[in-house]
């Protein structure tokens, strides 16, 4: 009897087929959404295609993924999700064939539009059969496993997509992808189960997800497009009454669906509603950095970084964000989560404006302390927000609360690029038409777009208080892998129902 009961706390393990499936997907997926900003100079003067029209790349893919990122897992929960994993490589796999032979950069967005959803669907998906795969402990560490492969992939991106820029071109991140994509194929085929919740509901609410394109889509539009239509024409305007309506009609649909994107009644949960939004101006604030920095590192009116230099200057970020991954629990235990993100965003906050003091005098060694910190900020405002999102609801509703946070995640990502590169290529151009030197109006343009994440990081301090019931449960592995994911996907820390 003590041999069952100590079988039965550790849970059925994963096998290998669906270890391997999952964690490697997602490790691409991770590294090829970190990579695409190093990316950018190359494709645009590759394909005479401006900068600013290839913000679409990146600003496109989280619109899509946002979208889709909840609804491909109740697909899989009806279809069955080996079918809907399957469906997403093979999707991902196209786009990243479609990227690599694109001759405009009008094809390379497409492209990445549709590699959002794909990538999307396959993180949804490779969470849910591992989920399903185990129980119990066994199915706490092959969600570590994820978690480990997931923040892996996210830091590696930028070097590794510096590293193939000039050993092969921008495009062979893409036919890289695409064939460790296509391995997984007959992997997962012939080593995973099917599998499918034979409780949920059958309905899938399609038009809340064409709505939050909706509210997206014509709202990253004003946010880019804004300055150069002026934020009172009738085309801003426009743009910004279709979000709203959108967001009316988004509200109006999930009260009546069977099965909605978004459980509104979960939005009265305080902290959930406190740690999404961290979670969403973390996503923010790191996508846009990144975004901004790779541009500025590589143009040659600042330091004119090779592609990969300009992903070796981003190393130190990504080290500090591994370094202090396993402080990040202990600490939230210690100080308590609402304290931790404070403590997280006042440290983003003082080092995003000491990068709003940026000139073009600065050497790159200047950059170096405040990415640290924004690094280690970030990084421990976001593991405790991420895991307050699942640990504050029941079991039945982890699903729905990750899915929520995921959601944010993107659009946090999408919003925060869009209006970063519109504030940096605004001043910029207003500095050139004044006369300044091109170095001059660019450094001016980082340090006015750093000034905006400022204010961001110092609104997260003010979330604290939403979650400041929440108390943290003592640090295992499967929250330190948590915590090291949670930059780029939120993922529970209890063992879930297997169905």
């Amino acid at each position: 009897m003590a041999e069952r009961g100590a079988a039965t706390e550790a849970g059925r393990a994963a096998g290998l087929g669906v270890l391997l499936a999952a964690c490697v997907s997602a490790l691409v997926v991770n590294a090829n959404t970190s990579a695409v900003t190093i990316l950018l100079p190359a494709i645009s003067a590759d394909l005479n295609a401006p900068l600013d029209q290839l913000q679409w790349a990146v600003t496109g893919y989280m619109l899509v993924g946002a979208a889709v990122i909840v609804t491909s897992g109740a697909l899989g929960d009806v279809l069955g999700r080996r079918r809907v994993f399957l469906a997403g490589l093979v999707l991902f796999v196209a786009s990243c064939v479609l990227i690599a032979l694109a001759g405009s950069g009008t094809v390379v967005i497409a492209g990445r539009m549709i590699q959002g959803a794909a990538g999307s669907t396959i993180l949804a998906c490779g969470m849910s059969l591992l989920s399903v795969a185990a129980s119990g402990a066994a199915q706490m560490r092959a969600i570590t496993l994820w978690g480990a492969a997931s923040a892996a992939g996210a830091a590696i991106g930028p070097l590794v997509g510096g590293l193939l820029v000039d050993a092969t071109g921008w495009q062979g991140l893409f036919w890289i992808d695409a064939a460790i994509a296509a391995a997984l194929i007959p992997v997962t085929l012939s080593r995973v189960t099917e599998s499918r919740d034979p409780n949920r509901s059958r309905s899938i609410d399609v038009a809340g997800t064409v709505l939050i394109a909706v509210i997206l889509v014509p709202l990253v539009l004003a946010l880019s497009e804004g300055s150069d239509w002026g934020w009172a024409s009738a085309a801003t305007i426009g743009c910004l009454v279709v979000s709203v309506l959108g967001a009316v009609g988004f509200v109006a649909v999930e009260r009546r669906v069977a099965a909605p994107i978004v459980d509104l009644r979960l939005l009265r949960n305080v902290v959930l509603v406190g740690s999404t939004l961290a979670i969403l101006l973390v996503a923010g604030a790191i996508n846009a950095l990144m975004y901004l920095l790779s541009l500025y590192f590589q143009d040659p009116a600042a330091f004119g970084m090779s592609a990969l230099e300009a992903g070796l200057a981003t190393l130190p970020a990504a080290a500090a964000m591994i370094a202090i991954t396993p402080l990040i629990t202990p600490l939230a235990v210690r100080i308590g989560p609402a304290l931790a993100v404070a403590l997280g965003f006042a440290l983003a906050a003082v080092a995003f404006a000491a990068l709003a003091f940026v000139t073009a005098s600065w050497a790159y060694a200047a950059f170096v302390l405040p990415l640290i910190a924004i690094a280690i900020g970030l990084g421990l405002a976001n593991g405790p927000a991420s895991a307050a999102s699942t640990a504050v609801v029941s079991a039945d509703e982890v699903g729905q609360a990750s899915g929520i946070s995921n959601m944010a995640r993107y659009i946090g990502g999408s919003l925060a690029v869009a209006a970063a590169a519109t504030v940096s290529t605004a001043v910029s151009d207003s500095r050139r038409a004044a006369g300044d030197a091109a170095d001059v109006a660019l450094a001016a343009g980082l340090s006015r777009a750093s000034l905006l994440m400022t204010i961001m990081s110092a609104a997260g301090i003010v979330l604290a208080l939403l979650i400041r019931r929440h108390r943290a449960a003592q640090a295992r592995a499967v929250d330190r892998a948590a915590a090291a994911a949670a930059i780029s996907h939120t993922i529970p820390t209890a063992p879930l129902p297997s169905t």
